[in-house]
C-alpha cells in the first residue's frame, strides 16, 4: 500500500511538472505569437507606408513625364525629351516621319514673276545643233524660262537736303529755309527704311546688334544701337492708334479665343496675354494672370462667346462677368492622356472610356460635311450626354478622377457651348496659332527691360498677328503707319472703324 501511494506521488509530482513545463511553453507561445502579431502588424503599416509612396512616386514620375501631348504645356517645352522614334519605357513610340513633304500632301511650287516686276529680259539662242551642227528650227511653244532675283549693287538712295539760310535786309534776322516736314520727322532714315527696321526688329527676331551688321555688310550704312532703339520708339508709336482701336473694339466682338503665355521682364516674372477675335489679335504684356486682366480688355459683362482652356482666371471670369465659354476640347483630351498615365487601374479605364467619346466627337467633327444639319446635331448631343455621364457616375476613389468629375458637373455645358453656338470654335487652336510667334520671340530676345520695350511688343505682335490673320503684309502696313507719321497724315487702321 505504501509503495502503491508513493507511487502515486511520484506520478503526480511528474504531472505536475509537465504542467508546469506545458504552462511555460504555452506562456512562450503566447508570447511570440504576441510579437509576430505586432510584427505582422509593424510590417503591414509599413507595407501600407510604402504603398502609398510607391503611388505618390509613380504620380510624380507621371507628372514629371507630361509634355505638350498630355498637359497644356506649349510644344517648346518638349526640347530635350526623347521624341518619335526614341525608345521609352522599353516601348518603341511611333518612326520617325521622312524629310520633306509626306505623301498625300500637294506639291507647292512658287508662282513667275508677272511682267510688270521684270525689269531685264534677256533671250539666249542657238545657231546650229551643239550634238551635230546641224540647222535648227525655232519652237515658239517650248521656250524655258528661268528668272532670278538679285539685289542691286546700291541698294539704298542717299538724298541731300540744303536748307538756304538768309539775313533779312529789314529787320536784321538770320532766317533758315524749313525742311519739309516728312524729311524733318524722318532724320536719317526714310519710311521704308525705317520699317525695314521695325520690321526686322518685330517679325524676324533679330537684335540690334544684327540690324546694325546687317544695314552695315549689306546696305552700306553705318548705324548705331541707340540710334536703332529711337527707331522703334518712332515705329511704336506710328503703331499705336492702330492697336488702340483694336483695344476699343474688343469687347464688341461675338467671339474671342485667349491664351497667355509666360513673359520675362528685367528678371520678373509677367504674362503676356492674346485676345483674338475673327478679323485681328490683340496683344496685352501684364503683371497679373488673374480674371481682372480679361475683365480690362472685354469689360464686366461680355456679350460673346470667350474660347480658352480651363486654367482658374477664366472660370473665375465666367463667374462674375456671366459670360458664355467654350473650353478647349484639345486641352481636355490632353488631361486624359495624363490620367491615362498614373499607375491607378480604375482612374486608367475611366480616363480611356471618357476619351474614347471625345474621340467620336471629334469623328463626327471632321464628318460634318457628310451629314445633314439635323443629323450632325443630334449626334453631337447624344455624345455630349454620354460623355457627362461617363464623367459624372461611377467615378474612381482617386483625386484625379474626383477633379474631373466635379469639372464636369460644375462646367459640363462649358465644353460643349459649340454644339448650339455655331461661332464658338471646340478648341483653342487659333489663339495658340497667334501666340507662337510670341513663344520664339520670347526665347530668342529673353524678353523686355521696361515700358518702352512692352509697349513695342505689345503692337508689333498685335500687327503681326493681326496682318498674318487678314493675309495682308505687315512691311507694308508698318511702311504706312510710319509715312503717316511722316507726313502727318492719319494713322492707317487694321480694321475699318464704324462711324
Amino acid at each position: 500500500m505504501a509503495d502503491r501511494v508513493v507511487g502515486d506521488n511520484i506520478a503526480r509530482a511528474s504531472l505536475e511538472a509537465l504542467v508546469r513545463e506545458l504552462l511555460r511553453e504555452n506562456a512562450e507561445l503566447k508570447r511570440r505569437e504576441e510579437e509576430l502579431i505586432r510584427r505582422h502588424e509593424e510590417l503591414a503599416q509599413r507595407n501600407e507606408e510604402l504603398t502609398r509612396r510607391v503611388a505618390a512616386l509613380e504620380r510624380e514620375l507621371a507628372a514629371a513625364k507630361k509634355d505638350s501631348s498630355n498637359s497644356s504645356k506649349p510644344p517648346s517645352g518638349d526640347l530635350g525629351k526623347p521624341t518619335s522614334g526614341d525608345i521609352t519605357d522599353g516601348r518603341a513610340s511611333r518612326p520617325r516621319r521622312k524629310r520633306g513633304g509626306q505623301p498625300g500632301h500637294p506639291k507647292h511650287e512658287r508662282s513667275s514673276f508677272p511682267s510688270d516686276k521684270v525689269d531685264h529680259v534677256e533671250t539666249h539662242t542657238l545657231s546650229a545643233c551643239p550634238d551635230c551642227g546641224g540647222t535648227l528650227k525655232k519652237l515658239k511653244s517650248k521656250t524655258r524660262v528661268t528668272q532670278q532675283a538679285e539685289l542691286v549693287a546700291a541698294p539704298i538712295r542717299v538724298e541731300e537736303h540744303r536748307c538756304e539760310t538768309y539775313a533779312c535786309c529789314r529787320c536784321g534776322r538770320t532766317q533758315v529755309a524749313p525742311l519739309p516736314a516728312s524729311i524733318e520727322a524722318g532724320g536719317l532714315l526714310g519710311p521704308r527704311l525705317t520699317a525695314i527696321v521695325g520690321y526686322m526688329k518685330g517679325a524676324c527676331h533679330a537684335s540690334y546688334t544684327t540690324i546694325a551688321k546687317y544695314f552695315k555688310d549689306v546696305l552700306g550704312l553705318t548705324l548705331s544701337r541707340g540710334f536703332l532703339a529711337k527707331i522703334i520708339r518712332k515705329m511704336t508709336r506710328a503703331i499705336g492708334p492702330a492697336c488702340d482701336a483694336l483695344r476699343r473694339r474688343l469687347p464688341s466682338e461675338a467671339r474671342i479665343n485667349s491664351d497667355e503665355t509666360g513673359h520675362r521682364e528685367n528678371g520678373r516674372r509677367a504674362w503676356t496675354w492674346c485676345f483674338r477675335a475673327e478679323d485681328f489679335a490683340l496683344f496685352k504684356i501684364s503683371d497679373s494672370r488673374g480674371s481682372n486682366v480679361i475683365g480690362e480688355h472685354l469689360g464686366a459683362a461680355y456679350q460673346g462667346i470667350l474660347c480658352c482652356d480651363y486654367f482658374s482666371a477664366y472660370r473665375k471670369y465666367m463667374k462674375v462677368a456671366g459670360a458664355r465659354v467654350q473650353f478647349c476640347l484639345a486641352h481636355l483630351i490632353r488631361d486624359l492622356k495624363y490620367l491615362e498615365t498614373l499607375p491607378d487601374e480604375p482612374t486608367v479605364v475611366y480616363a480611356g472610356c471618357l476619351r474614347t467619346v471625345m474621340q467620336r466627337v471629334f469623328g463626327t467633327i471632321h464628318r460634318r460635311e457628310q451629314l445633314t444639319p439635323k443629323g450632325y446635331l443630334r449626334s453631337l448631343r447624344g455624345q455630349r450626354s454620354k460623355f457627362i455621364a461617363l464623367a459624372t457616375r461611377d467615378v474612381p476613389d482617386t483625386p484625379e478622377a474626383r477633379n474631373m468629375a466635379r469639372r464636369f458637373e460644375r462646367h459640363a455645358d462649358a465644353y460643349f457651348e459649340f454644339i448650339d453656338s455655331p461661332i464658338a470654335t471646340p478648341t483653342n487652336n487659333l489663339a495658340e496659332q497667334s501666340i507662337r510667334h510670341v513663344v520664339i520671340d520670347r526665347r530668342i530676345t529673353q524678353g523686355t527691360r521696361g515700358d518702352v520695350g512692352r509697349a513695342w511688343c505689345e503692337r508689333i505682335w498685335t500687327v503681326l498677328a493681326t496682318c498674318a490673320q487678314q493675309g495682308r503684309s505687315a512691311f507694308a502696313f508698318l511702311q504706312d503707319a510710319i509715312d503717316a507719321q511722316f507726313t502727318q497724315r492719319p494713322a492707317p487702321m487694321l480694321i475699318e472703324i464704324p462711324n
